[in-house]
C-alpha cells in the first residue's frame, strides 16, 4: 500500500509539473556570434513555430509531448482512485513510451545542431524537468498502478 500511496501523489504532482515543463526552456539555441543572443525554446514555443512550418510534425509533437502525457497522467489518476480497472495499465505504459520519444528527439536535435559551425545550443532546465516528468510517469506506471478494489 505504501508504493501505491507515493505513486498516487507523484502522479498528481505531474498534473502541475508537466505544464510547467511545457513552458520551461528546453534549450537555448542561436548563432555563436558576439552580440547575438540565444533564443529559449520550449515545447510550446517549438510547437507554435512548427505550426507555421510543418503542420504534420506539429501534430506529432502535440500528440507525443502534450496529449500522451495528459491522457496517461489522467488515466493513472483514475486508476488510483478506483475509477478505472487494471486492464487499462498496458495502454498507459504505451503512452508513457510515446512521451519518452520526445526526449530522444530533443537530445538528437541538440547533438546535431552542436555539430553545425557557428551555432550554439545550451540545454535548459526545462529539458531536465520534462525528462523527470516522463521518467516519473513511467515509474508510476510500472510500480504504482495497482487498481483499487
Amino acid at each position: 500500500m505504501v508504493t501505491h500511496r507515493w505513486a498516487k501523489w507523484l502522479n498528481l504532482s505531474l498534473v502541475v509539473l508537466f505544464p510547467v515543463a511545457w513552458f520551461a526552456p528546453l534549450l537555448r539555441a542561436g548563432l555563436n556570434l558576439p552580440l547575438l543572443g540565444l533564443k529559449d525554446v520550449s515545447v510550446i514555443s517549438g510547437l507554435v513555430a512548427l505550426l507555421q512550418e510543418d503542420l504534420f510534425l506539429a501534430v506529432i509533437v502535440f500528440l507525443f509531448a502534450i496529449l500522451a502525457p495528459v491522457v496517461k497522467v489522467g488515466g493513472v489518476a483514475l486508476m488510483h482512485f478506483g475509477r478505472l480497472g487494471a486492464g487499462w495499465k498496458p495502454l498507459f505504459g504505451v503512452l508513457g513510451r510515446l512521451a519518452m520519444a520526445d526526449i530522444f528527439l530533443m537530445s538528437l536535435y541538440v547533438v546535431i545542431v552542436k555539430g553545425i559551425a557557428l551555432t550554439k545550443v545550451e540545454v535548459g532546465w526545462g529539458l531536465y524537468l520534462f525528462t523527470f516528468c516522463v521518467l516519473a510517469s513511467l515509474a508510476v506506471s510500472l510500480f504504482g498502478t495497482k487498481a483499487r478494489s
